[in-house]
């Protein structure tokens, strides 16, 4: 029989994940191999090159490009500070001296006799990379990065926006098919990650910034207040690099749709317990899940845990998740894989499944409309 091939949605109790943290140019790396840490505390760091200012001395003087270093008092390699003077002229009459002061701090980097320039480098600035994730150093990549493996809770989403950040997890839904109001949301969640049911408002996003919540969780979400928050459309490039103030996760789609019983569940089980997330997306090829990690602590962890395998092929008794209309969200298991194509209502003959719902529905999908819920 053949196989279908599709993404899977990882919703799991315990698991090893494996997580790269690489620097954009080389630097330096602060752990070793073996070394426990935590996801707040900097692994790797670099200097990037300062912001590059250019003087034409020169005009400013008023004399010959190849006479600037005759004027100047700073010289290429020195130190300057804001508003010291970088040249000035010597006039016979002191009424008629031009001072030309510095615009930044930073450095004389070079002076240019055939132009009558002189570039000016701010300081380098140093970009920490984090662990992100509570865990085991398993990996060095000299000058480059490290891996850092993790014994943990992995709920991914379907969609998100925003960054990597970490908080307390609180729930503040009593129920997956609770809207998440702006009442929902305390001045005491300042820096958590809150959960919610199926929907998250313009109103409550409001209220998230108010508060300096470091993360929603929530089952959908409006695509016109995701676009009122963003201030522009999202294109098809990967999601994560969005400043709104919190990172977002959407965990079942758009809309108002119920969290998944089951996740909803594992989070509230999590409950008070330190989390790690990500909102970055990328659905097109090379997929990239937004996720929430909860790493165990030390001592917690079951026997025997190993990385969750790559599938191969849907399953008879497989969870899925129904991913387009007239079905959108629903959540059943895996009845069926009929062998032969099958005429669907746009003409199209493709291969289906059939997929039992827990009121006990049975409906043939287009396997292309479905996502696997792995770890269920």
């Amino acid at each position: 029989m053949a196989h279908s091939y599709t993404p899977g949605l990882t919703v799991t109790e315990q698991t090893v994940i494996r997580r790269r943290r690489q620097l954009p140019l080389p630097g330096t790396v602060l752990v070793k191999v073996g070394d426990h840490v935590q996801s707040n505390q900097p692994v790797a760091k670099a200097e990037l090159p300062g912001k590059v200012y250019p003087l034409n001395l020169a005009n400013q003087l008023g004399v010959a490009p190849d006479e600037i270093p005759d004027y100047l008092i700073k010289k290429p390699g020195e130190p300057v500070l804001k508003d010291e003077i970088l040249a000035e002229n010597k006039p016979l009459i002191k009424w008629f001296k031009t001072e030309i002061r510095s615009p930044i701090t930073g450095v004389v980097e070079s002076v240019s006799t055939v132009t009558g320039q002189v570039l000016l480098r701010e300081p380098p600035r140093v970009l920490d990379v984090l662990a992100y994730v509570d865990g085991t150093v398993v990996e060095v990549q000299p000058q480059q990065g490290v891996t850092v493996e993790a014994v943990c809770t992995l709920i991914q989403g379907i969609f998100g926006i925003g960054g990597e950040t970490w908080g307390t997890l609180v729930m503040a839904a009593q129920s997956p098919d609770e809207v998440l109001t702006p009442a929902h949301l305390t001045a005491d969640m300042k820096g958590k990650i809150v959960v919610g049911g199926s929907f998250l408002p313009a109103e409550t996003l409001a209220k998230a910034k108010e508060v300096g919540i470091a993360g929603l969780v929530v089952g959908g979400i409006h695509d016109k207040d995701l676009r009122a928050l963003l201030g522009y459309d999202l294109g098809v490039a990967i999601t994560g690099t969005e400043q709104v103030g919190f990172t977002l996760i959407l965990t079942e789609g758009f809309g108002t749709i119920p969290m998944a019983q089951k996740t909803f569940k594992l989070l509230s089980a999590h409950a008070g317990q330190k989390a790690a997330i990500s909102g970055a997306t990328q659905i097109r090829a090379g997929v990239i899940r937004p996720e929430i990690v909860i790493a165990k602590p030390a001592g917690t962890v079951s026997a025997g845990v190993v990385a969750v395998p790559q599938r191969e092929g849907i399953q008879i008794g497989d969870p899925v998740r129904i991913i387009r209309d007239p079905l959108f969200g629903k959540i059943g298991q895996v009845s069926a894989l009929p062998s032969d194509l099958q005429k669907i209502p746009t003409e199209s003959e493709v291969r289906v499944l059939e997929v039992q719902f827990q009121d006990g529905q049975v409906a043939v999908v287009p396997r292309t409309n479905i996502e696997v819920i792995e770890g269920l």
